[in-house]
């Protein structure tokens, strides 16, 4: 859902992958220029620059976004992403138009879409998810595990088990990611939903089911068997003994500065033949 606004930022930050500035140090320095109305431009290096920020430009892919997405909605600063890695689905503008999405922060006149957020408890740990938790087999060193035997509960009642190589969570937004890979469904960014997808289940009966994302999601590992717990693609922890996991609905939300004009499925088209290639 696009909610479109008139809104003049004060405060501009910048954050791109470490590996990105020795190529690319003329955009970096050419974006700090066009927001130079701003009364604030500064370089984000760690997550507490974030705090006081109205905005942040992130040059980079998905994978970029996604290292910093969680903590810029706990801190409501918005994100507008400009593509400079691979796929971009969660980019706003290609780098050919960076001059256009300054210009667009800038004027104020924009749209926001709101992304929703997984929140997940493990443990006395808890993590948030733009795109996905994935609780997987180990397949590292004395951690390896061959399968993993996960049950899964929705608003307590039972609605599988699987022995598997694990259970992706997704969000809309991660639905097109590995979920899709793992033959999950899409499911557009506006739907009030989630997606539970086993990962090569033993079972010609195990599909994913997709649920509403006001439910509360339980998964239990009763085993012995190593689990990684991945959010958003980065390991978190390995858990080595029994455990549960609680997977909901996260109070933040994750808000990316838009033109409001977006055609998801012909952007999911070109950005999946891109891939496929």
């Amino acid at each position: 859902m696009h909610i479109c606004i008139k809104s003049f930022i004060m405060k501009a930050g910048i954050y791109f992958n470490k590996n990105f500035l020795s190529e690319n140090r003329p955009y970096v320095e050419r974006l700090k220029a066009k927001l130079s109305v701003f009364d604030k431009v500064i370089i984000v290096g760690s997550y507490d620059d974030l705090e006081g920020l109205d905005v942040l430009f992130v040059l980079g892919g998905d994978g970029t976004i996604l290292t910093v997405a969680s903590e810029c909605a706990k801190r409501s600063v918005k994100i507008i992403g400009i593509n400079y890695g691979h796929l971009g689905f969660l980019t706003e503008f290609e780098q050919e138009k960076l001059d256009e999405a300054a210009q667009l922060v800038c004027s104020g006149n924009y749209c926001i879409t709101g992304r929703k957020l997984l929140e997940i408890k493990c443990g006395d740990n808890i993590y948030i998810a733009l795109n996905d938790l994935v609780i997987q087999r180990s397949t590292s060193g004395v951690n390896f595990s061959n399968t993993v035997d996960l049950r899964a509960e929705i608003d307590g009642c039972h609605v599988d088990s699987f022995i598997s190589d694990g259970i992706i969570v997704s969000t809309p937004t991660g639905s097109t990611a590995y979920s899709l890979s793992a033959g999950g469904s899409v499911l557009t960014p506006d739907i009030n939903a989630f997606i539970m997808t086993p990962i090569c289940a033993h079972s010609l009966h195990s599909r994913p089911v997709v649920y509403s994302d006001n439910s509360v999601l339980k998964i239990s590992h009763t085993g012995k068997t190593p689990l990684n717990i991945i959010v958003d693609g980065k390991i978190k922890e390995t858990v080595n003994s029994p455990s549960e996991f609680q997977v909901k609905k996260s109070k933040y939300v994750a808000e990316f500065i838009t033109r409001g004009k977006d055609d998801f499925f012909k952007k999911l088209l070109i950005k999946l033949n891109i891939w496929s290639r």
